[in-house]
């Protein structure tokens, strides 16, 4: 039995602006005017979460700083079916709401829709900076840097917010004045120098000797370098611990 007349006729009774909106809602697009979910609702839930993810990352990260959230700006055109429960947002990526981020806004309600909505955080912090040039291989004093901010999600090599940290260290290559010091641009200074003398120790239970010996080579804090027992001519393997001071571990 061909059934189209009747279900034609229970159609043609109601208005055909009611049947219109009935099709468009099926198909989740509706007309301006209609009723819609609109962008700037979008963008608005969109920046709404993102504040407060940022805020939530920095309080349990415990660092301090200032955060912009930037929302991009989708067509204005753009209608989505009107959503009757309230819209859930999620970070798609990156894992912290820092640098360019992606959030998922979505509708469960009756007429369910997903968008996904660009957007950027920056976060500017106070860091270390060279407060003039400096060239390879100078030793970091308290008058070569300062604290300068800057958008740290725009720094993927790193920083320092100390500047008790970069003192004492060594240039590994050149900067200019105002450039961000990152940690791949230091290198430990020289505890020992080659040809200098040092005081071996050496530890065997509760018992610590000690003799005199002389650097065979350039060493940092931690590394191992190369001495002389300057009593018996032994040239050992040893740990710098100090200036002038290397350990033999036993």
């Amino acid at each position: 039995m061909n059934m189209t007349p009747t279900i034609f006729r229970r159609l043609s009774k109601r208005p055909f602006a009611t049947i219109f909106l009935l099709v468009l809602c099926a198909l989740g697009h509706i007309p301006h005017g209609l009723g819609a979910t609109t962008a700037d609702q979008v963008i608005d839930a969109t920046r709404a979460f993102l504040e407060q993810a940022v805020e939530k990352y920095l309080s349990q990260a415990r660092i301090d700083g200032r955060s912009e959230v930037e929302v991009n700006r989708l067509d204005p055109r753009l209608r989505l079916a009107l959503c009757d429960a309230p819209l859930t947002t999620s970070l798609e990526s990156p894992a912290q709401p820092l640098g360019r981020v992606t959030v998922r806004v979505q509708c469960v309600g009756s007429s369910p829709w997903t968008i996904f909505v660009p957007g950027q955080v920056r976060l500017y912090r106070q860091v270390v900076v060279a407060s003039r040039p400096l060239p390879r291989l100078v030793l970091i004093s308290a008058t070569d840097v300062m604290l300068a901010e800057r958008d740290v999600g725009q720094l993927p090599q790193g920083y320092f917010t100390d500047l008790q940290r970069t003192l004492g260290h060594k240039l590994a290559r050149p900067v200019t004045a105002d450039q961000v010091l990152a940690p791949s641009f230091l290198q430990q200074a020289e505890a020992v120098r080659k040809g200098e003398r040092v005081m071996i120790s050496a530890r065997a239970g509760s018992t610590v000797v000690r003799v005199s010996g002389e650097a065979l080579s350039d060493g940092a804090e931690g590394q191992q370098i190369r001495v002389r027992n300057q009593t018996s001519g032994r040239v050992v393997k040893a740990r710098v611990i100090g200036p002038g001071q290397v350990q033999v571990d036993m």
